[in-house]
């Protein structure tokens, strides 16, 4: 390259890849400081995984850094600052119920997420007969022992994204649509991005929060891949059974998970959502729910509770994109300047979505976590690209 020839001219200092709860997040950290693009290749915002969440705040879930930046999320879903129009959030309850072969499971569980400087104190195990007391809609003598998190709350997924678009559109942020990106050059300090139309895009910075295509985007701009394992979750709506549990109560809601994680369901009006919490692996796609898993997670259902499902009303699935280690991946690549990660998000980028919004942005902006981060233990370099947990 000749290195005499101009610097191109700058449309944006970033531009974020990916129009999913993560590049939108990040975006309006982001904005604050920067020129920022938001880059969609589809023609709607959230159209995949954050489009099909099952909208839940779960401290408990996730390993160590997941259920940290989870609870660092708390208070932005508690108390939303000014740019999300209306509340976020709603009681719901978790209880992961366990069979005598799944006794062990739960109790290595409940130690693992009941200590440390994120513990809520809101989690505690109980009995099989105080968990069909919390659920009626559990079957009779299924549960041997049972753990209830009460600080576990219901998302509005819509709201959230929303919210942090019309943040990072205050911020003088712009959103382009079905403008997948299939090209990159470096032209000395600046990225020149084409999109499917042929249009070109500079930037000094990239942020690759492309969900499943993360390893895809990496590829145009000469980066390694980190492994991201697309995994498949399908999910399915029924209807409750025509006579309800003494007990019962709808506007008392909780979520209800098996110990072994191979189903969950919560109410949802006079329905209730359903999953089988499958993880097929599968190619970056618009992915399509999974008649088998959901004919399994039925019979596990109906082992486990009164629904008495006998047909679906309506089903479909998301990709949840994971890393070996299931830990995120976040900050510059280690030999690609100018391009950044902010990826492996798997199933908890939702409840995790403010505290890692703000951790992108630091380790971009400055290559540090902002200190209330740190100050929980998180670490850069645990969340970073290099670690040696991805070659695993």
């Amino acid at each position: 390259m000749d290195n005499t020839a101009p610097i191109p001219s700058i449309d944006y200092d970033t531009i974020v890849i990916g129009g999913g709860i993560a590049g939108v997040s990040i975006a309006y950290e982001l904005a604050e400081h920067q020129s920022v693009a938001v880059v969609e290749r589809e023609s709607t915002l959230a159209y995949h995984t954050t489009g099909r969440s099952a909208a839940t705040f779960l401290e408990s879930y996730g390993n160590a850094t997941v259920r940290a930046l989870t609870r660092a999320s708390r208070d932005f879903f508690v108390a939303p600052p000014e740019f999300v129009d209306g509340p976020l959030v709603a009681d719901l309850p978790l209880l992961i119920v366990a069979e005598e072969a799944e006794v062990e499971t739960l109790r290595a569980l409940h130690e693992a997420v009941n200590g440390g400087p994120t513990h809520s104190g809101t989690i505690e195990l109980i009995d099989g007969a105080a968990a069909e007391a919390l659920n009626p809609m559990l079957r009779p003598g299924y549960t041997d022992l049972a753990m209830v998190d009460f600080g576990s709350l219901e998302l509005d997924v819509h709201g959230l994204h929303q919210g942090f678009l019309r943040g990072f559109r205050r911020r003088g942020g712009e959103v382009l649509k079905s403008a997948g990106i299939v090209g990159a050059r470096r032209e000395r300090s600046a990225w020149v991005l084409t999109d499917a139309q042929g249009d070109e895009l500079r930037t000094r910075n990239v942020v690759n929060a492309a969900g499943a295509w993360c390893d895809e985007v990496a590829e145009l701009f000469g980066a390694a891949p980190i492994g991201i394992r697309p995994l498949r979750r399908t999910a399915f709506m029924v209807s409750g059974p025509r006579e309800l549990p003494a007990g019962f109560s709808a506007s008392r809601r909780t979520m209800t998970m098996s110990a072994s994680e191979d189903f969950y369901f919560k109410p949802d009006g006079a329905s209730f959502l359903c999953s089988p919490a499958d993880e097929t692996l599968q190619e970056p796609a618009d992915a399509k729910p999974d008649d088998l898993e959901i004919a399994r997670a039925i019979e596990r259902l109906n082992e486990a509770s009164l629904l008495g499902v006998r047909s679906v009303a309506t089903s479909w699935a998301g990709l949840r994109s994971f890393t070996a280690d299931r830990t995120p991946v976040i900050g510059a690549d280690p030999t690609v300047d100018g391009f950044y990660w902010f990826a492996g998000q798997g199933g908890y980028g939702i409840q995790m979505a403010p505290a890692l919004a703000r951790a992108g942005a630091g380790l971009t902006l400055h290559g540090e976590l902002p200190a209330d981060l740190t100050g929980i233990g998180l670490s850069a370099s645990v969340l970073s690209a290099s670690r040696a947990a991805l070659a695993a």
